[in-house]
């Protein structure tokens, strides 16, 4: 068996190259500031699920929901390539337009996965689990704040708070609830991590 501390500087060089592979959704860069930028995302297809739960355990739950699908749980027995990030976010009663994102409808979460950008809701596999839907997401614009670090609720409060009042002072206005997206899997060491929150701007 490795030395920890071995295993801990072979992790910190293979993994980076690992991510490289993970398939992202295109956008623009609008502007550029220290506390956000401003992206803008063409439309995109999704799977999603809803999840009873807290913030960290429907998280987890609908994850595994969704890549039981991508996996090969469809009609096409068809294993789907996994994208990034994992989002999730709160919100009162508007379902959440990450890649794949988690919002709060009531007292549970919708999850989603971005699918592979090859893929139409003609072509994309439909899943064989009802509590999967598929569905296009139209295209956006968002302001995106960017951090490392844990995916506690406590850290992604205390950075949407750094955020919020950067976008207050500079006079934007956000529609719908925060997305909290994950860009890594969880075996990823923590202060590797690549985590972002998106807060979707008015036209």
């Amino acid at each position: 068996m490795l030395p920890y501390a071995l295993l801990c500087v072979l992790t910190i060089l293979i993994l980076p190259s690992m991510a490289l592979a993970t398939e992202e959704p295109k956008f623009t860069v609008e502007k550029k500031g220290p506390r956000y930028e401003i992206r803008t995302y063409p439309e995109v297809l999704v799977a999603e699920t809803e999840v009873n739960g807290g913030f960290e355990d429907a998280g987890n739950a609908g994850f595994r929901i969704l890549a039981d699908f991508i996996f090969g749980n469809n009609q096409a027995k068809e294993k789907i390539g996994m994208t990034a990030p994992v989002a999730q976010a709160k919100s009162e009663k508007i379902a959440m337009t990450a890649p794949v994102s988690m919002a709060a409808r009531g007292q549970g979460f919708v999850i989603q996965f971005t699918m592979p950008a090859k893929y139409t809701l003609n072509t994309l596999p439909a899943p064989n689990n009802p509590l999967i839907h598929l569905r296009l997401i139209p295209a956006r614009r968002v302001a995106v704040h960017a951090y490392s670090g844990d995916w506690s609720m406590a850290t992604y409060e205390k950075h949407l708070e750094i955020f919020r009042s950067a976008l207050a002072q500079d006079g934007l206005v956000t529609i719908g609830g925060p997305v909290f997206a994950r860009f890594n899997p969880p075996f990823w060491p923590w202060f590797l991590r690549r985590n972002e929150i998106w807060l979707e701007l008015g036209k």
